[in-house]
């Protein structure tokens, strides 16, 4: 394939994702000048990132009818709607959002939470049954159980009996531990102690699920504990976090048991307003002894 032929190419992929520009770029532009690609205008033969691209105001429908009306609904949501078709196919630029989206997902499932982000938020670190990431994957029930090593540090580092146990646990989203937990954290931690509530020591669980907390809140007697976890990503976010919140609980408990705050991310409930209204909830299950089904909110 000659210079011609890729230029061809370049010019019919602009043309789909609606961008213009006064000449094709050379097809062999440096690969060091895409990042500094405007996301309005084509530059040295590189497309705008198209993970930049807020999909709520992307309206791709050609002579649509009603479009005006359609396009505000979709602004309410980030669903891949109203993205228009070449042919029998999808156009261009939603095909490469939805590679860019899975791609994102596939990472945060598989990459382990940085110890140096741990670290400089000030946890330590206890471990699940899980030795692997691939262990942690296919056997959900050994990332319910802590490690031997795990159960010690627990005991020799956290406090006893306090009213409410705090940890974080990477769950199925490395990347929503990353982009929340800096925000979401002191936001719970400030909140609790402007309600004069105890707080025992916080940690961070690796290859932790859901189900850990249990164990955990027997080990630290804890009245209420609250797991912040990543959440199993999807193609809008691969940040989404979770607070599971519990009453007293115990190992073997019902699910029905569990508060849960879901959607923690920057295009959700941002992490600051995540915070606070967990305080609230953790108080108003102080005043009432119970959560789940159990509370009503």
């Amino acid at each position: 394939m000659d210079q011609k032929d890729l230029k061809a190419i370049i010019e019919q992929v602009l043309t789909e994702m609606n961008i213009t520009s006064d000449a094709a770029a050379p097809a062999a532009a440096p690969a060091a000048s895409c990042a500094s690609c405007a996301v309005s205008a084509v530059e040295d033969g590189c497309i705008p990132d198209v993970t930049e691209v807020d999909i709520r105001k992307q309206y791709l429908v050609k002579n649509p009818e009603h479009g005006e009306e359609y396009a505000e609904l979709k602004a309410n949501a980030p669903c891949r709607l109203g993205i228009g078709k070449a042919g029998a196919r999808y156009k261009t630029d939603p095909q490469l959002q939805f590679r860019a989206a899975h791609s994102a997902a596939q990472d945060a499932v598989f990459s382990d939470v940085d110890q140096a982000f741990v670290d400089g938020v000030n946890l330590f670190t206890v471990q699940t049954q899980c030795d692997s990431k691939d262990i942690y994957l296919t056997r959900p029930d050994l990332g319910r159980k802590l490690s031997d090593e795990g159960v010690a540090t627990i005991k020799e580092k956290c406090k006893k009996n306090p009213t409410v146990q705090i940890y974080v646990a990477d769950g199925l989203s490395s990347a929503a531990v990353s982009a929340n937990i800096g925000d979401l954290l002191p936001a719970i931690m400030q909140g609790l102690q402007s309600y004069r509530i105890d707080v025992g020591t916080p940690f961070f669980v690796k290859y932790g699920r859901v189900g850990v907390m249990d164990q955990i809140s027997e080990l630290t007697g804890a009245e209420i504990t609250c797991t912040l976890i990543g959440e199993r990503p999807g193609l809008i976010t691969a940040e989404s976090m979770s607070a599971y919140i519990a009453y007293k609980a115990t190992v073997g408990m019902p699910e029905a048991r569990r508060t849960v705050v879901s959607n923690i991310h920057r295009n959700g409930t941002i992490p600051a307003e995540a915070g606070a209204h967990i305080a609230e909830i953790i108080k108003i299950m102080l005043e009432r002894k119970a959560s789940g089904t159990d509370l009503k909110l």
